[in-house]
This record gives structure tokens, C-alpha cells and sequence, in this order.
């Protein structure tokens, strides 16, 4: 479940348990480039079936594609999504940050990401 709460950036995205949600910005479709340690350290959101939200959350902007193991990880507005590893309930610690060849960034319900 996707949903929107408030952070230092404004309102972005969450997943139902309070972590916050990022993209990559290496990404410019919705393939994803972050394995092997990189997903270690940012987790792909992942889903069995249709990605469900809530709340300010654009349903169409959600969607899936498929990781190389055939996972399916969420999308949003065709970027695909991420946990950090090490962040609590509501924290938001590594909005650009750079690491792994890029900048993540927290996204925002209109699926842009947030001004720093």
C-alpha cells in the first residue's frame, strides 16, 4: 500500500509502515539499475499483485515492472521504487543524496521529486 504523509519536504510518498519511498534518478525509465549491493542498500518496493494506495496518491500514476529475478517492483509516473535501508517510521535521511552513480530523491503525489 502506497500512501502520502507530510516530511521536511512536504508531502510524499510512504509505504503503509511509514518508510519513506525514493527513486533513482540514474533511472530515466521505468527499467531498474540498482542490484547487487545497490539494492542492499536502497530495497526495491516490491508487490505480488496490482500496487494499492491510498489517500493523495495518483492511482495512475502507479504501476510495476518486472526485476531480473522476476520480482515485481512498484513504479511511480514510470520511475521505479525504493526504500533506504536504514531509516525508521516517517524518517527521511538520504533525500539527494548521492550513491551508486546517482542522486535519490523523495517523490512527491504529483510524481515529481521534492526541491531540496
Amino acid at each position: 500500500m502506497i500512501i502520502v504523509a507530510d516530511s521536511n519536504f512536504g508531502q510524499i510518498l510512504y509505504d503503509a509502515s511509514g518508510q519513506a519511498i525514493y527513486l533513482f534518478d540514474l533511472e530515466d525509465s521505468d527499467r531498474p539499475q540498482c542490484y547487487g549491493d545497490c539494492a542492499k542498500a536502497w530495497p526495491p518496493v516490491l508487490t505480488k499483485g496490482s500496487p494499492r494506495s491510498t489517500g493523495a496518491v495518483r492511482s495512475r500514476l502507479l504501476g510495476t515492472t518486472q526485476r531480473r529475478d522476476g520480482s515485481m517492483q512498484i513504479t511511480y509516473a514510470g520511475h521505479p521504487l525504493y526504500f533506504y535501508a536504514h531509516e525508521g517510521k516517517y524518517q527521511v535521511l538520504c533525500h539527494n543524496v548521492e550513491e551508486f552513480g546517482g542522486t535519490w530523491l523523495v517523490v512527491q503525489p504529483d510524481g515529481r521529486t521534492a526541491e531540496s
